[in-house]
This record gives structure tokens, C-alpha cells and sequence, in this order.
């Protein structure tokens, strides 16, 4: 086979087109952190990091669903907290009020404290969290209370609450769902009744007995109402456990975030030294190359005259 001086030209211009290319690769390499430039460089690896990105993902869409759990679980918290101390204060009073030396007017004065206390409790019952009403089930939208600021006396009748007993769940991992409600429609409409009781209690006639309410028939509504307090320490529990669950789950979700992140590091980023190693060697493979090329291409026909 004849080898004429166009082939042999042509062989080191694809020669050194070939060295380009390969110094450019290894250059955007460098540059951007990623060995991988375009999918057909490793297929494989740019598939695996596909399924990587998912996962990194979800796990940012269950942090931020973490997120609304522990602030619907805080105001929860911090509402039932409330709630206890009203009843706490409502304790003292009845039991001051329960003494036979108090007047009717003493009464009537504890009585107006306790209307108060009852209105507080209806405003926390209608608490909200971002635009959700946390007390009002899966009817988030829907006030616990239609009308909280309505008068709340011992004549106001029990009112009728909206909302449900149905549970709200928040997905927090791959199919892993925490209800962060309580069943609040039934906590707070024990509680108005018992308020409404002890404002029944402390009106200066009794409906039933048809006279003055006597202390130790005000001092009976102290069992009711350490039931109610009960009930709160309950559900404070219950909220309890549920923010050590989300402390747990919380950690699991760090602790994928950062194995998924150094698998996708591990498939997609750069050896710094190993590419500029090979940068450099192909550097002095291009330099030889275009040395060994200007003497093949150097003799013209006035070198042979």
C-alpha cells in the first residue's frame, strides 16, 4: 500500500483532533467537579444518579412535610399548655369559691372570672397553624368554635362544634404517614360543658334546687374538673410522644440525605488528581504529537530540488 503525504497528513490532523478532544473532556471535567458531561460518557453512572437525585428529592419533600408536623405539634403543644393552666386557674377559684363564707357577690366576681376563662379557651380552641385550624380534624379550614367571640355565660347554650374526630396525616417517609392531630372536637366540647357547669354552679339560684348554691355543691365540680385537667395532661402526652418520634425520624432523614449525597459523590464527582494527572500527560502527548507532525509535513518539493 502506497502511503502518499495526504494521508499521512490527514492521520495526524485527526491525530491531534482526537488530543483536543480528549484535553477538552478532561478540562470541562476539572472545571465543572463532575466526570460525567453528557450521559453517553457513562450511562450506568448518569442512570445511578438519576435514581439518586429521587431519593435526594424526597427526602427534601419529607423535611419540609417534617417541618409542618413540628409546627402543628408546637402549637398543639403550646395550646393544650394554655388550656391546663386556665383549668388551673378555674381549680383555684372554685375552691375559693366553694367556702360558705363567700357572698353571692363574691361569687358573682368569680363567676365573671371564670366567663372570661371560658372565652380564652374557646379563642385557643380556634388556634391555627400557617391557615389551618389544628383542633378542627380533617377540616382544617373550618373554626373549632363558628363564633368564639359570642358571649360564652352560664345561659349561653353548648354550642355545636364543627370540625371532625378524624385523623390528619403528614407522610414523613416512604410510606410512613404521623397523624399530628388530637381528637380536639371531643377534648373541647368536655371541657366548655365542664366551664358551663361551674358557671351554673357559681349563679346566685340553682335551676334544680331552687336556691342559693350551696359550697358544697361548688366543691363537687372540683373532681370534674381535675378530670378535665387529666385529660389535658393526656393529650399533652400524646403530643409528647409524637414530637420524639418526629426527633427520630428527623435524624433518619439526615442520616439518608447524607448517604444518598455521598453515593451520588461517589458516582458523578471528579478525581481532581487523577484528572489532572492524565490532563497533564495528555498535554505532553499533544506537544509530542504536534513536534513529531511539524517534521512530517515540513518537506516541500523545493527540499528535494
Amino acid at each position: 500500500m502506497r502511503i502518499t503525504q495526504s494521508m499521512m497528513s490527514s492521520n495526524m490532523l485527526r491525530n491531534l483532533s482526537n488530543s483536543y478532544n480528549k484535553m477538552g473532556k478532561l478540562q470541562q471535567q476539572i472545571s465543572s467537579g463532575s466526570k460525567l458531561t453528557r450521559p453517553s460518557d457513562d450511562p450506568v453512572a448518569a442512570i445511578k444518579g438519576m435514581g439518586y437525585r429521587t431519593d435526594l428529592s424526597k427526602v427534601s419533600q419529607f423535611t419540609r412535610n417534617m417541618n409542618e408536623v413540628n409546627s402543628w405539634l408546637d402549637s398543639t403543644d403550646e395550646s393544650l399548655s394554655q388550656v391546663g393552666e386556665a383549668l388551673k386557674r378555674v381549680q383555684e377559684l372554685v375552691t375559693q369559691a366553694a367556702t360558705d363564707t363567700h357572698t353571692d357577690e363574691d361569687r358573682q366576681k368569680i363567676k365573671t372570672e371564670i366567663d372570661q376563662i371560658r372565652q380564652q379557651i374557646r379563642d385557643v380552641a380556634n388556634t391555627q397553624s400557617g391557615e389551618k385550624y389544628i383542633f378542627s380534624g380533617t377540616k382544617t379550614l373550618e373554626p373549632l368554635f363558628s363564633d368564639a367571640s359570642a358571649n360564652a355565660g352560664a345561659t349561653d347554650p353548648l354550642p355545636t362544634l364543627n370540625g371532625n374526630n378524624e385523623s390528619v396525616d403528614i407522610e414523613v417517609y416512604n410510606g410512613v404517614k404521623l397523624g399530628v392531630n388530637i381528637n380536639g372536637k371531643e377534648l373541647f366540647a368536655n371541657i366548655d360543658k365542664l366551664m358551663q357547669d361551674v358557671q351554673v354552679a357559681l349563679n346566685d339560684t340553682d335551676a334544680l334546687n331552687a336556691g342559693t348554691t350551696s359550697g358544697t355543691a361548688i366543691g363537687n365540680l372540683l373532681g370534674d374538673i381535675s378530670k378535665g385537667q387529666n385529660s389535658i395532661l393526656e393529650s399533652l402526652a400524646q403530643v409528647g410522644a409524637k414530637q420524639n418520634r418526629v426527633d427520630m425520624m428527623t435524624d433518619r432523614l439526615s442520616a439518608q440525605e447524607l448517604n444518598v449525597t455521598k453515593q451520588l459523590s461517589k458516582n458523578e464527582d471528579v478525581d481532581y488528581e487523577k484528572a489532572i494527572t492524565q490532563l497533564i500527560t495528555e498535554e505532553s502527548i499533544h506537544r509530542a504529537s504536534l513536534s513529531v507532525g511539524g517534521r512530517i509535513i515540513q518537506p516541500t518539493l523545493v527540499d528535494f530540488l
